[in-house]
């Protein structure tokens, strides 16, 4: 039996990328002043950067329907048993309760895994479900095992501007003139299903500061016990330069010496609708 792994472009993975472990991507529909673009295929990572730092109207989208199915027929078309879909959380998009009524039609074959992730976290997912696959696992107990791991992770997001909350309504416009005026930087925080407000800062060094607390809080309370090599460490940005992220990267590895290297991984689109540029996230993922 052989089965197939899909994403979409929530968990930060490239058209490129996916070719070449062979994974079937979905890109995401973002509307930048209600022309909507697809993430990776009409619609670069320059071109979106500049976009959102020169204040155009960017929003997020959920993927039609029929751009769902016409993959899932796809993948099928190529002589696959099954499928697994691996959305980003349910708790932070609509997309992944679309598909799973959409995979009623396909009597057990598609099987939309719900394990409350997005960016580098839900890159981990995607290579452990394909590695599933390739040890033979089919599509339904490669979903058990995802959503059986579901909250093993954590992440931790500095916003460096308030704007973008703003349009978003999750602040008002007063709490953003006055956040901005004082330097406040809130901290978010991503464990399983929810988005939530974890800390304000005032500058952006004592965030970071902050979030490396929070993970290394995290590390010997939450994943204590788990073996150092089972937790992978990750930065990640929105629209930073290759210098910023590298030594963000090297920062946090330097915080943690007794675990692997940080890897660094640009935040989706979607997300960084939400945070603007300038953000900067840590997090932690534990494997089996």
């Amino acid at each position: 039996m052989s089965t197939a792994v899909m994403t979409d472009t929530n968990s930060g993975m490239t058209k490129e990328e996916a070719s070449d472990l062979g994974i079937f991507l979905l890109p995401m529909p973002i509307i930048i002043e209600d022309q909507i673009y697809y993430e990776g295929e009409n619609l670069s990572s320059s071109e979106f950067y500049e976009f959102l730092i020169s204040g155009k109207k960017v929003t997020t989208s959920q993927p039609s329907p029929g751009d769902v199915i016409a993959m899932w027929d796809h993948i099928f078309s190529q002589g696959y048993d099954d499928l697994v879909f691996i959305p980003m959380s349910s708790g932070l998009s609509n997309t992944c309760q679309t598909a799973i009524s959409l995979a009623a039609d396909y009597e057990g074959r598609v099987q939309v895994i719900d394990n409350h992730r997005i960016s580098v976290p839900m890159w981990e997912s995607i290579i452990n479900a394909l590695q599933l696959a390739g040890d033979g696992a089919d599509a339904k107990t490669i979903k058990k095992i995802l959503e059986e791991d579901a909250y093993q992770n954590s992440i931790y997001i500095i916003v460096d501007t308030l704007e973008y909350l703003k349009k978003g309504g999750r602040i008002t416009p007063a709490a953003a003139a006055f956040g901005s005026v004082l330097n406040i930087k809130p901290i978010l925080s991503i464990q399983g299903s929810k988005l939530d407000a974890y800390a304000k800062v005032r500058g952006l060094r004592k965030g970071k500061a902050q979030m490396i607390a929070a993970l290394e809080k995290d590390l010997n309370t939450r994943f204590a016990g788990i073996p150092k090599e089972k937790l992978h460490l990750a930065t990640a940005g929105s629209c930073l330069s290759d210098l910023e992220a590298e030594n963000w990267r090297q920062t946090v590895s330097e915080a943690f010496p007794q675990y692997a290297p940080a890897v660094y991984r640009p935040l989706s689109f979607s997300i960084c609708c939400h945070t603007g540029p300038g953000a900067y996230g840590i997090g932690v993922t534990a494997l089996r």
